[in-house]
């Protein structure tokens, strides 16, 4: 499954709930305002057992490259995104 978060701010419970039940056969993205999660999230996300993306546009708009270079979020090009929205079925988009 892919789960994509596109905003900065979700319930704590909610995001537990989706980060938390996501296996090593899912991957989760964060565009938009949900790059910001991995960095206010970045202990769920450290949790987190499926691979974690942001794309690079929306890091580089936000200065963040810096700050995630110790993340677990790995930062990919919106070509790669498009390659994992291939790849995993069924998508959830938060």
């Amino acid at each position: 499954m892919l789960y994509t978060f596109s905003q900065a701010h979700y319930s704590q419970t909610e995001l537990e709930h989706y980060l938390l039940n996501a296996t090593a056969q899912d991957a989760v993205v964060l565009w938009q305002d949900g790059v910001l999660l991995a960095l206010k999230q970045a202990d769920v996300l450290a949790r987190c057992h499926a691979s974690c993306f942001a794309l690079e546009n929306d890091i580089w708009a936000r200065n963040l490259t810096a700050l995630l270079t110790n993340s677990k979020v790995r930062s990919i090009s919106l070509a790669d995104f498009v390659a994992l929205s291939e790849q995993y079925f069924p998508q959830i988009a938060l």
